[in-house]
């Protein structure tokens, strides 16, 4: 009977031991697999490989009332050659907003600015946001060189939006390629058709219709480690800065200024991959425009294109 009991344990311990390692054993990211929501880094798929990704993005809470807003994307990607990836998206959007501004009154996301809105109601609405192609060509890669650098463009067109979004994306892989850090760079430079009312050009105070120009200069980074097979998890940050012109460079022309930080889990399988990150705004934002906008409260900026909390999810396919 001990003997009996004594093979079991050793059966029992071995068992454990074996799923022990293969949880523990290290395996290679694969290629373009997205370990982070909202960095990129330069791996790229191979040449011929296809791949189908859906993103959902939901960004929530501002400085009153209720407010939340569902970004969603769908693209498909394809590698042309080993070095440069294309990929066509579908951009679309879900939002709610009530008395969410620190005035107290109703202030739309900037994805729905555009037309007249109540100030003083609840705005809901939904849309089509536009079509986005992006391809990324990556000059050296971090499994051949000591820093893997790539370079992005993204054109969006939809209705009253043009957007032109270029990037710098780098990548450095340390212990056997288990920790990897990236970083981004990115100028998005954005014009919006904004609707005026209907009393303006005949001497009052009304608004004129016209093309708003934006510039978005955002820098986010982050490190992730691959703690068992096909697990990573890391941390990831982010910081924006939005100008109310194309020109980025004059310091006039800055508006608000925010900083993102939050917790990236990561699971790839063979041919499947889902990547989570949470982000909270912490209490370091600024408010540039003169006389100050009144956007701030507690520290956050609460404009139309920030918010306290947001949370993304990318699941996909490859083949």
């Amino acid at each position: 009977m001990d003997a009996y009991r004594l093979g079991v344990s050793r059966t029992a311990w071995a068992v454990v031991s074996a799923v022990a390692l293969w949880m523990l054993t290290p395996v290679p990211a694969c290629a373009d697999e997205p370990l982070f929501g909202y960095t990129y880094t330069t791996d790229l798929l191979p040449k011929g490989k296809f791949e189908v990704e859906q993103w959902s993005t939901t960004r929530f809470t501002k400085a009153h009332g209720s407010f939340w807003l569902q970004e969603g994307r769908s693209e498909v990607e394809y590698g042309l050659t080993d070095r440069l990836q294309v990929s066509l998206y579908a951009n679309y959007a879900f939002t709610h907003a009530n008395h969410n501004a620190v005035d107290g009154t109703t202030t739309p996301p900037e994805t729905f600015a555009g037309p007249l809105f109540n100030p003083n109601a609840a705005f809901d609405g939904k849309k089509y946001v536009g079509t986005s192609l992006e391809a990324i060509y990556r000059l050296t890669s971090p499994y051949e060189h000591p820093l893997g650098v790539a370079l992005y463009f993204e054109p969006t067109i939809g209705q009253g939006l043009r957007e032109y979004e270029s990037k710098l994306i780098l990548q450095k892989n340390f212990r056997d390629d288990r920790l990897v850090l990236g970083f981004n760079a990115t100028v998005a430079q954005e014009r919006r058709w904004l609707e005026g009312d209907s009393t303006a050009g005949s001497g009052s105070a009304g608004s004129v219709s016209h093309w708003d120009h934006e510039t978005d200069i955002n820098l986010s980074g982050g490190a992730t480690y691959r703690f068992a097979r096909s697990w990573s998890a890391g941390l990831e940050f982010m910081n924006e800065r939005e100008f109310s012109s194309f020109a980025f460079w004059n310091s006039d022309d800055a508006t608000n200024s925010a900083y993102d930080v939050g917790p990236v889990v990561h699971y790839g399988g063979r041919h499947f991959f889902v990547t989570v990150t949470a982000l909270k705004q912490l209490p370091w934002a600024s408010d540039f425009t003169k006389p100050p906008s009144n956007v701030l409260l507690g520290g956050r900026t609460y404009a139309d294109d920030f918010e306290r909390y947001r949370a993304r999810v990318r699941f996909g396919w490859y083949w």
